[in-house]
């Protein structure tokens, strides 16, 4: 059977390596349009190793979050791959915010979670001491990686088997003929029994291309993040979260150490104008006309009016992003900050406006699509890989 990957991120990676690990007959190929693998979410998320805690139990990406840390931690060992396991905070930062965190503290015990434990302020400045709050979860199990040395390591194991990368080739067509699937970019095409989209902020677009019903949307939405400068590092030693909104499926911002070092704070998440929008100033006409269309993005903004007003105060006003910080670690100043980076999440959106809260997919025959795997689909993507190839093995 030859089966094509749409999609060369960290899901379509782990799914190649462990569909050949499964059936070794297998012919399988990825199909990537940039020139390298992982540069969209894979390359662009925070590097956090998620342990399960917010997931609501039963959940696939509870499920699948428990299983795939220790899988990701496991693969990283054994490849030699930058990692820490340590551990991160969890703060309510106001009496409001309690009741939301012995929500994620029974959430995390539900779902596996080792070595939890409740915080009271003298507690949790042993652990950051310039953190505030008036208690707060410590999560022993969180950790820290390289998300983009995952992708290369992934790619290198899955061509060692004999798979193949295709760079720079975008699945702009998939037609079903005579029982095989015809993938055309321009001028060059290639044939596959069967199709895996793992095609992360497109991945509505190649499920629909192939016949499916268009049920959810893909919403960009762009995270961005500040540096702390060197010498404000001090003030945070691992990870540092906020209690999330309960109907928001967003984390809040936060303080990550990462893994090459220095202290990363963010991300906001605003509507991003291009579906890989990196910046301010990036527009697609053909995205933002699928985002402005689609009747689920406005009923979304009705919902959550005031949240999205403070995600966008988030995006334009520093003063604004260093008060949300400050909540957390009331030393920081606005002069600590600097200009980093950004995400695009690919978030799935239904057409009465909520969220797809879980990881999704789309079965049709010769065909099985990902069209929603937002975080924690890094650290899941071993276990998601195992849950794909089962799919296929019972197709």
């Amino acid at each position: 059977m030859r089966v094509a990957i749409v999609g060369g991120g960290i899901v379509g990676l782990a799914t190649a390596n462990k569909l050949l690990l499964a059936q070794p007959s297998c012919k399988v190929f990825i199909l990537e349009k940039e020139a390298a693998v992982g540069q969209h979410q894979s390359g662009h998320n925070s590097g956090v190793l998620h342990a399960g805690l917010y997931y609501a139990p039963g959940s696939s990406k509870a499920r699948l979050a428990v299983s795939g840390i220790k899988q990701m931690t496991e693969y990283a060992r054994e490849h030699e791959i930058p990692h820490e396991i340590c551990g991160k905070l969890v703060v309510a930062t106001e009496a409001s915010e309690v009741p939301g965190l012995r929500k994620l503290e029974e959430r995390g015990r539900q779902n596996g979670l080792k070595g939890v434990r409740w915080l009271n302020p003298a507690e949790m400045r042993k652990i950051e001491p310039h953190c505030a709050g008036v208690a707060a979860l410590h999560v022993p199990e969180e950790g820290i990686i390289d998300y983009r040395a995952v992708c290369r390591s992934l790619a290198s194991d899955f061509e060692s088997r004999g798979g193949q990368i295709h760079t720079g080739f975008g699945a702009e067509s998939i037609l079903e003929r005579r029982g095989e699937w015809i993938l055309r970019d321009g001028k060059r095409e290639t044939t596959a029994d069967f199709i895996v989209g793992c095609a992360g902020l497109h991945s509505d677009r190649v499920a629909e291309m192939s016949g499916g019903k268009g049920e959810v949307r893909i919403i960009p939405f762009r995270g961005e993040y500040f540096k702390l400068r060197s010498e404000a590092g001090r003030l945070v030693r691992n990870l540092i979260y906020p209690v999330p909104d309960a109907v928001f499926p967003f984390l809040g911002v936060h303080f990550t150490r990462q893994i090459s070092g220095g202290i990363e704070a963010g991300p906001n998440a605003v509507l991003a104008l291009a579906r890989e929008g990196y910046r301010k100033r990036d527009i697609d006409p053909r995205d933002l006309w699928d985002s402005l269309s689609y009747p689920g993005l406005w009923r979304f903004l009705k919902a959550h009016s005031r949240m999205c007003l403070a995600e966008v105060r988030r995006s334009l006003s520093l003063r604004s992003f260093g008060n949300s910080l400050r909540r957390l670690v009331p030393e920081l100043r606005d002069e600590d900050l600097e200009p980093g980076g950004a995400g695009v999440r690919a978030q799935a959106m239904s057409s009465d406006g909520t969220l797809v809260q879980d990881f999704a997919f789309v079965r049709r025959p010769r065909a099985l699509h990902v069209v929603n795997a937002p975080s924690p689909g890094a650290t899941a993507s071993l276990a998601i890989a195992d849950e794909i190839v089962r799919m296929i093995g019972a197709a």
